[in-house]
């Protein structure tokens, strides 16, 4: 299903999308540390990394991956998937549910909302499958940015876990 938001074309992904993915996350890891913030994904690229290369791949062939394009350019991604990492310490859901297992743009496109874009859409295709929860976890470290975007697009903080001293938040949607 392709859907235009706000000028922005949303379209399935798969696993053709890996370069581009790795490209952005990448493009955050470059970002995050220029900001001080070596803790969330490290320092390392994502593309030098064999296993996050496997985990990209691995959302782009098992999950339900959406890639927002600007003037054809893919510029952010967003993966669902019926639940959450099972590395993840988290207790599951009571009820289906969709998760968003990644939300990741490119730096070049900063500031034009796709992030955004990409949670309606999740949000909508949420609704579509039936399905009336939405979760994402998310590192909670770095004074909690990350935790109060997510509660700006309608999340509410549900429960805080550990990996290893990387400090994570669980926050959930109801969609109805």
């Amino acid at each position: 299903m392709d859907d235009t938001i706000r000028g922005v074309r949303i379209r399935h992904g798969g696993p053709a999308d890996a370069p581009a993915v790795l490209d952005m996350l990448d493009s955050a890891v470059v970002w995050m540390n220029d900001r001080g913030n070596t803790e969330q994904w490290g320092t390392a690229s994502f593309s030098e990394k064999p296993e996050r290369v496997e985990q990209v791949d691995r959302y782009l062939t098992e999950s339900l991956p959406y890639i927002a394009e600007v003037d054809g350019t893919p510029a952010a991604a967003l993966v669902l998937d019926s639940g959450p990492d099972p590395r993840v310490p988290i207790s599951p859901a009571a009820e289906p549910e969709r998760f968003v297992r990644l939300l990741v743009s490119d730096r070049r496109f900063a500031g034009r909302k796709l992030g955004s874009a990409l949670l309606a859409h999740a949000v909508e295709e949420t609704r579509q499958a039936g399905v009336r929860l939405l979760r994402v976890d998310c590192w909670a470290g770095g004074g909690g940015e990350l935790v109060a975007y997510y509660e700006r697009h309608g999340f509410t903080p549900t429960e805080t876990f550990l990996v290893g001293s990387w400090p994570g938040q669980v926050l959930a949607q109801r969609v109805d």
